[in-house]
């Protein structure tokens, strides 16, 4: 018990440049008060305790901001930061390592009991601030959720979704999509150095645009060179498009079709 407490406050002065000093991780953070207690509840839950469980997440609720139902299932080294009105579901699971920001809501959308309701999250995600999460399905490991994205379906390893309804940002060569060094480094709130994708297909639309303006253009002046001298044998400019280059399932793919 105290070497995962350990642990636990270990990984808020890892992540947290506010934290000075173990004794006020200790006893001013509601997110380690939060595991603390929901630790106690879900082992009366697994062990019949059922009201007793939900009563001890109710006091923790009232204690910190943070209602995380007893059945839910979190792993080593999760850090709650801020974290005032987080909501985590029954049949929530959060991985090893993973950081939640305040307003996050992990819930479901089905009402049928005793089924996986609400999602899963792998090792060393983030979830930014006012992210809802909804459904049973998985964030693969290192994935990002960024700030008031609502995400309803599974998002790759490595990946950052952006957005209403979320869009998804790939990792690149396995890594997490907001990573541009081999160093891997911890992102606070998720952020990424990349574009929304919704952003980058309206890019490639314009740059698209902008190339059809130029090939009929060029197309023009093949058909002037055509009337001034008729036996020109190839009047077709040099730079003239001969094939298509327009990327429409990458588009599609970028806004989520």
């Amino acid at each position: 018990m105290f070497s995962r407490l350990r642990s636990d406050i270990q990984c808020i002065l890892d992540r947290d440049p506010a934290a000075r000093s173990t004794w006020e991780v200790l006893t001013c953070y509601p997110g380690l008060h939060a595991l603390v207690l929901h630790r106690r509840a879900h082992w009366c839950w697994r062990h019949g305790f059922k009201w007793l469980g939900r009563f001890i997440s109710h006091v923790a609720r009232f204690l910190t901001g943070i209602e995380i139902h007893p059945g839910a299932k979190i792993g080593e080294r999760v850090f709650f930061d801020h974290a005032m009105g987080v909501v985590v579901g029954e049949t929530a699971e959060i991985g090893d390592g993973c950081t939640i920001y305040q307003g996050v809501t992990l819930g479901g959308t089905s009402l049928y009991k005793g089924v996986k309701r609400h999602p899963t999250l792998g090792r060393d995600v983030v979830v930014s601030a006012g992210a809802k999460v909804l459904g049973g399905f998985v964030v693969g490991d290192g994935a990002k959720i960024g700030s008031n994205a609502v995400v309803i379906k599974p998002v790759p390893a490595g990946a950052t979704a952006v957005g209403i309804p979320a869009r998804i940002i790939p990792s690149k060569a396995g890594e997490s999509a907001d990573v541009t060094s081999p160093e891997k480094k911890f992102a606070a709130y998720g952020i990424t150095q990349e574009d929304d994708p919704l952003s980058q297909a309206m890019r490639g639309l314009i740059d698209n645009a902008s190339s059809q303006e130029h090939q009929i253009a060029l197309l023009w002046k093949a058909i002037d060179t055509l009337q001034a001298n008729r036996s020109a044998t190839n009047c077709v400019p040099g730079d003239a498009a001969r094939n298509e280059h327009f990327e429409a399932d990458k588009l599609n793919q970028l806004v989520g079709k």
